[in-house]
């Protein structure tokens, strides 16, 4: 499919499953049996997206990845969007992120769009904004700058990409322009976790790609250059205004920095 025949609606994948045998400790604490369902302002988290979801007017369909004891509880929280028109499935988590999102996405209308049910701090400007980019662009990744980051809380994240002209945090929202930009998703293979496992950002992107990375040689533009001749697809990093788009709620400090920007923007709409 060509990034310009991008046309709406978009099929949105949730990543809402826990990793396998890990129990996760804000579900622990909140008493609940998935993190996506641990309350914050008084709400799940994956409501937060939802909210989001619902008043954007692009999307044809939400696919929620989670694993399938879960679903109870989630039928009964999603009825009401459903109520007012946003289609939702769920399909069943694989064991690692890719094979969760090509099962969701299998068979399903391009673009997509793919975020996690931790995303609590998403806006409709930046989902909109990847949508926008998918239409001279295969896939899309959300980096916010290191100061955009610091100057939503010092703690908000404690890992950036060092580039040659700032640093950079993952903002968990992403976008692909249809079924043959998914190999892509090889990048996010065994969860993605690059700063703690080197080997995994050689795999994806080959040494010399690291080592330019590593010496900080590339821009963060210059990077999605070099990653675009490497999958022959077109590459687009955006960097959204807003830091907080770059937290979401992985930890107790995450979450309380989440929690901070809710209560915020929840007292500007008051």
């Amino acid at each position: 499919m060509s990034a310009a025949l991008v046309t709406s609606p978009c099929t949105v994948i949730i990543l809402a499953a826990q990793r396998t045998g890990v129990v996760n400790p804000l579900a622990v604490r909140a008493g609940v049996s998935h993190k996506c369902l641990v309350p914050i302002c008084g709400r799940p988290l994956v409501l937060h997206v939802l909210d989001v979801l619902a008043g954007a007017g692009s999307v044809g369909k939400v696919r929620i990845s989670v694993e399938p004891d879960a679903n109870d509880e989630l039928e009964e929280l999603v009825a009401p969007y459903r109520e007012q028109g946003l289609v939702i499935e769920f399909v069943p988590s694989a064991s690692n992120i890719v094979e969760s999102v090509l099962a969701a996405a299998e068979g399903q209308q391009a673009p997509f769009v793919i975020t996690t049910a931790d995303n609590v701090l998403i806006t409709e400007n930046s989902f909109q904004a990847v949508l926008d980019a998918l239409h001279d662009a295969d896939v899309v990744m959300n980096l916010a700058s290191k100061p955009s980051v610091q100057a939503i809380h010092p703690q908000a994240q404690r890992r950036f990409y060092e580039f040659r002209d700032d640093g950079y945090a993952n903002c968990n929202l992403y976008g692909v322009v249809g079924a043959d930009a998914f190999r892509a998703a090889e990048i996010f293979r065994e969860g993605g976790q690059f700063m703690k496992n080197p080997q995994r950002l050689i795999n994806a992107f080959g040494l010399f790609n690291i080592l330019l990375f590593r010496f900080r040689l590339l821009t963060l533009e210059g990077a999605a250059r070099r990653i675009s001749r490497k999958f022959g697809l077109t590459f687009r990093a955006l960097v959204p205004e807003d830091g907080s788009q770059a937290v979401d709620v992985d930890n107790e400090r995450t979450y309380e920095v989440a929690e901070m920007v809710l209560k915020q923007r929840a007292a500007r709409e008051s």
